[in-house]
């Protein structure tokens, strides 16, 4: 039986470190990164490897009132393990352009 890739939803609060656990926070302090933009995320989820889309209008239930966008990647791995991957490039992504 062949299973198909589902859509895993990645919000930029999981990766926000201005957030706490409590308030959306996935990734561990030391991966988190702030003022992540949905397009950012975008671009992380693609270089980790994973075919991702951007839902640039979509809103964070918690947060409806912000219009915060999400992305949809493509893939059969766990959501923890995606969401790890795709932590540890946008941190690498922040520190490569901080020493520009």
């Amino acid at each position: 039986m062949s299973e198909e890739r589902r859509p895993i939803v990645l919000w930029p609060v999981y990766f926000e470190a201005g957030k706490s656990r409590s308030k959306g926070r996935r990734v561990p302090v030391h991966l988190a990164v702030k003022g992540m933009t949905a397009e950012e995320l975008l671009k992380a989820a693609r270089a980790a490897g994973f075919q991702a889309d951007l839902d640039s209008k979509a809103k964070h239930p918690s947060h409806w009132f912000e219009s915060s966008g999400r992305v949809l990647v493509f893939t059969r791995e766990k959501k923890s393990t995606v969401v790890r991957k795709v932590a540890v490039q946008l941190k690498s992504m922040k520190a490569e352009r901080a020493t520009r």
